[in-house]
């Protein structure tokens, strides 16, 4: 699992690739969240475009993590899910407990992070 770390508009963008996992995987993504909520950065946007698998520990995590920005007033959110993650939180009833999002743009705009243009 790698995860690259990005910012737009306050937001917390992290970039997974890999499979989601127990063992290194999920406790990467634990240790980045915690880490990242520590510093005061409540509004995290998880973009699973890249994550081809995931499994119960990988699903454990995510609620964590959500868990874990809820407590600072903050949320994670999930965008770019591919049809085998979406499929796993529908069956895990998971899909009803997280705001997901097809395109980034949806979810910064969710976080009420869209820019407006101010003429000069």
């Amino acid at each position: 699992m790698q995860i690259v770390e990005r910012t737009a508009g306050g937001i917390t963008i992290l970039d997974l690739q890999g499979k989601l996992t127990i063992g290194s995987g999920a406790e990467l993504l634990r240790d980045k969240v915690a880490s990242i909520v520590f510093q005061g950065q409540t509004k995290v946007l998880l973009n699973l475009a890249g994550v081809p698998y995931m499994d119960s520990g990988g699903l454990g995590e995510l609620v964590r993590c959500s868990m874990a920005a809820r407590r600072a007033n903050g949320a994670v959110k999930l965008v770019c899910l591919t049809s085998r993650i979406t499929d796993l939180l529908t069956i895990t009833k998971l899909l009803t407990v997280f705001e997901t999002f097809d395109t980034e743009q949806e979810a910064l705009g969710s976080f009420g992070a869209v820019a407006s243009v101010t003429p000069a």
